[in-house]
C-alpha cells in the first residue's frame, strides 16, 4: 500500500477534494492507496512516513525527500488528467 500525504492551507477543505480525486484515479488504476490530510504547516514533521507528497499549494523544502506533487489543476480542472497521471506515475 503507497501512502500519500495532502496538505493544504487548513488541512481540510480543499485537500478533501484533491484525496477524493486521486483515491479515484488510483483505484481505477489498481493502486492500493492511504490518504491523510493535514496543513502545509504540518508537512515537515509528517512526510518521512509517506511516500508521496501532494499539496493544493506551492511547497518547497530541501529537507522533504520523498517526491512532491502541486495539485492545484485538480482543484482548477486545467490539466487535471495530467496531474494525476504524474501522481501515479510516482505510486507505480
Amino acid at each position: 500500500m503507497k501512502r500519500i500525504l495532502i496538505a493544504c492551507g487548513n488541512g481540510v477543505a480543499t485537500s478533501t477534494v484533491v484525496a477524493s480525486k486521486i483515491k479515484d484515479k488510483c483505484a481505477e488504476e489498481g493502486i492500493d492507496v492511504s490518504v491523510v490530510q493535514c496543513k502545509l504547516l504540518e508537512v515537515e514533521s509528517k512526510a518521512s512516513e509517506f511516500d508521496l507528497l501532494v499539496t493544493t499549494g506551492k511547497y518547497s523544502n530541501d529537507d522533504i525527500t520523498i517526491p512532491v506533487v502541486g495539485a492545484i489543476a485538480l482543484l482548477t480542472g486545467i490539466n487535471e488528467e495530467e496531474t494525476l497521471d504524474n501522481i501515479v506515475s510516482y505510486l507505480k
